[in-house]
């Protein structure tokens, strides 16, 4: 690539792009080796590597110069759109409301409580406060104000808060870097004073015990994860923090949480495969940690201790003889035999058509939720009767929208409702409280606390979404989400944005996005591409797009594509393509695969030197992906799999089309290394003009940069650079705020 032939959109000459030194590393696997010419990018201590990055930024600054004003058109349209002054829903636990607000001009949230009141009328003692936006009420307390603690710091966010029961002690973990690694402190809330208390570097997740005396957290090892869960008694040196679990296996994530009841400590341990969950009984100081089912058993599972008429059982949902999961009952004694010995009680049957995500319980209801036709969905049923003849029907709230998801958004155990979290692609986000049927009131009701304000004169009615199927080479359909302005004709002049995933059985659902807006007002028809290796269509849709499926996942996003191309709604020659993390490892694919179907491509931390990191496990979260593409360490195939699809080593003499790689320095789960390798061969290797840039956030983390006004900045930053590429920088007629 030669920098004579480089111009931005406005016709001025650019600069020509930094050219890393280029220091052969060898990496030979299974007879074969790889001769890597950037690895030496990866050390960030490096005075040079940081330069090199710098001058990235400089050069995709002077290529994108002429994209600002389009930028600060898209970040007024989103500011414009958006109620800087507002706040959440307050939800209840134990005797206090909890919410947080936001102000205009302020980057982060203020997270506050009330004192809540008991009349006996339980419906009522659950109903929120009515709080409005910008005032203050009564009593109100501020719990943390993230303004303040980010004040003077690059970087700020909270990876977790806790309260004990009687209310008094609040402890909360923030990280200033950006890289996950946070630090935890305890606040008294009836001094507002801190307590000594400061533990270093822990993982996301905090909570007290039931009396209050000790704190849990998790901490993560050399590679970035999390391996131990540590108990802290408050007033005591952190030093003398005991483990309560360790977990050795490299390929394995630990977490914890409460019981719904809060009787248990439980300790979830697993990869995507198969897990293990193991049980700590509080109030009982000789109790050990128990396991509920081996993970030698090689089954995928969640367990949810409870008493059942005051008798213990344990609610799983496991993939046992059921690949969509299913929902059992068990008795703690049946636990203790073999397992092809033990007598569960069905709850929710397996089925082909649903699948099972998840269930846990109040101390009335059973709450499951399930995906079924793509969409994730809400049933609840009574506690009496579970597991025998005498069950109840599951009820599910009803909506009236064809794409939309709802969610459990929290419940408390002693709650008489659940919260659920509605949205549909032109819904803004709705909380709901769902009324648990009883006997007194069978059909439930679903009560509206809030719908998200959209400013601007925004009119849902403006906008379309359909369903749409395209077909794979292999005769799959594949579901699409067809996103369009009402205005857009259908006469192939179009311009086309097709995104996707397609990893970790991770769901694409439909939801609300104020920024997408933008897009869809200049007439870019927004395809999200529900391709395998997504959650989306139940397990086998995970199953045939990971490991050795995962082209998979490539090849459906192309035929989404040429779907698009061919539906008579776009022009052919002006269709983008979006994509982040393991959808960055996607762009890096379809842009090899077929260059010439994208006018551009923006890759968001992209995963885009797969092989490299999965090989060495040292590396951040390394062997946790094992169970996701296989191990190319130990399997000859794996490695001949991924080494065929692996986007920085399958770079070719084509021409690529105009690409952004976008990217954080401080990222842990995606290094900035892996897209800073990959445009200097996409570079070195194109036989086409357009620019390929870098953008490095020198102070984020996989997320990005913290404040909510730089998020929308970024968020402008791709969409322009999008809309610049394929002639779509101009409101409809009639489209944009109003």
């Amino acid at each position: 690539m030669t920098s004579t032939s480089l111009q931005d959109s406005t016709g001025t000459a650019i600069p020509a792009p930094p050219a890393a030194k280029k220091i052969p590393t060898e990496r030979t696997h299974h007879g074969e080796t790889f001769v890597d010419n950037y690895e030496w990018l990866r050390d960030k201590e490096s005075p040079e590597v940081v330069e090199h990055l710098r001058a990235e930024n400089a050069y995709q600054e002077a290529v994108t110069a002429g994209q600002e004003p389009l930028r600060e058109a898209i970040f007024q349209e989103i500011k414009g759109r958006t109620q800087e002054t507002d706040l959440s829903v307050p939800h209840r636990k134990d005797g206090w409301w909890y919410f947080s607000r936001s102000s205009e001009g302020k980057e982060y949230g203020i997270h506050c409580r009330v004192k809540a009141e008991d009349s006996g009328d339980k419906v009522a003692d659950w109903t929120p406060p009515g709080v409005e936006a910008g005032a203050g009420i009564p009593g109100e307390e501020i719990l943390l104000d993230g303004n303040v603690e980010a004040e003077g710091k690059p970087f700020f966010s909270v990876g977790g808060t806790a309260v004990t029961v009687d209310g008094n002690l609040y402890a909360y973990a923030v990280d200033n870097s950006g890289d996950e690694r946070f630090t935890l402190r305890i606040k008294d809330l009836r001094t507002g004073e801190l307590l000594p208390d400061v533990i270093e570097d822990i993982f996301y997740g905090v909570a007290f015990s039931p009396d209050g005396t000790r704190l849990f957290y998790t901490v993560v090892d050399e590679s970035w994860r999390p391996y131990q869960v540590k108990a802290h008694v408050l007033g005591t040196p952190v030093a003398d923090d005991v483990v309560v679990y360790q977990e050795d296996d490299a390929a394995m994530w630990l977490g914890f949480e409460l019981s719904a009841d809060r009787r248990y400590l439980v300790l979830g341990i697993g990869c995507s495969e198969y897990s293990e969950t193991r049980l700590l009984r509080f109030g009982d100081p000789t109790a050990t940690v128990t396991t509920v089912i081996s993970r030698d058993e090689r089954v995928l599972y969640e367990a949810e201790p409870f008493l059942l008429n005051g008798e213990e059982r344990i609610l799983l949902t496991h993939n046992r003889g059921a690949i969509n999961s299913m929902v059992s009952l068990a008795d703690p004694a049946e636990l203790a035999k073999p397992l092809a010995e033990q007598a569960w009680q069905t709850v929710v049957e397996h089925s082909d058509e649903v699948r099972v995500n998840g269930a846990g319980v109040t101390s009335t209801h059973l709450i499951v939720s399930i995906r079924k036709d793509t969409i994730e969905r809400v049933q609840v049923m009574e506690l009496a009767g579970l597991g025998t003849p005498a069950q109840q029907e599951p009820m599910e709230p009803a909506f009236d929208e064809e794409l939309y998801t709802a969610g459990v958004g929290g419940s408390d155990y002693e709650a008489p409702v659940i919260r659920l979290g509605y949205t549909s692609y032109f819904t803004p986000s709705r909380i709901y409280d769902f009324v648990l049927p009883t006997p007194g009131q069978p059909a439930g009701e679903l009560l509206l606390r809030k719908e998200s304000p959209v400013l601007g004169g925004y009119d849902g009615s403006d906008y379309v979404a359909t369903r749409e199927w395209a077909t794979a080479g292999d005769g799959t359909r594949i579901p699409l989400s067809v996103l369009r302005h009402k205005a857009v004709q259908q006469d192939s002049t179009a311009a086309g944005l097709v995104y996707g995933y397609g990893s970790y059985e991770m769901s694409i659902d439909p939801g609300f996005g104020v920024a997408r807006l933008s897009l869809l007002d200049r007439g870019v028809v927004f395809v999200i591409a529900h391709i395998r290796g997504g959650g989306e269509l139940g397990r086998h849709w995970y199953e045939d797009g990971k490991k050795l499926t995962k082209k998979n996942t490539f090849t459906d996003f192309v035929d989404a594509t040429d779907w698009l191309a061919g539906s008579g709604w776009v022009d052919p020659a002006r269709i983008a393509a979006l994509g982040g993390s393991a959808g960055g490892l996607l762009m890096g694919a379809v842009a090899n695969m077929a260059p010439e179907k994208y006018a551009a491509i923006v890759a968001q931390v992209p995963f885009v030197d797969p092989l490299t990191s999965i090989l060495d496990p040292d590396l951040p979260l390394s062997a946790l992906e094992w169970e996701e593409w296989g191990n190319p360490i130990t399997d000859p195939q794996a490695y001949a799999y991924m080494k065929s699809y692996s986007p920085y080593e399958n770079v070719r003499e084509v021409a690529y089309p105009r690409i952004a790689a976008v990217t954080s320095f401080n990222d842990t789960r995606v290094l900035y290394v892996e897209p800073a390798k990959w445009v200097q061969e996409l570079r070195n290797k194109t036989t086409g003009s357009q620019p390929i840039v870098m953008k490095i956030e020198m102070d984020g983390g996989h997320g990005g940069a913290s404040g909510r006004y730089v998020q929308w900045r970024e968020r402008a930053w791709d969409y322009a650079f999008i809309a610049d590429a394929l002639g779509a920088t101009g409101l409809l007629p009639g489209a944009g705020l109003k």
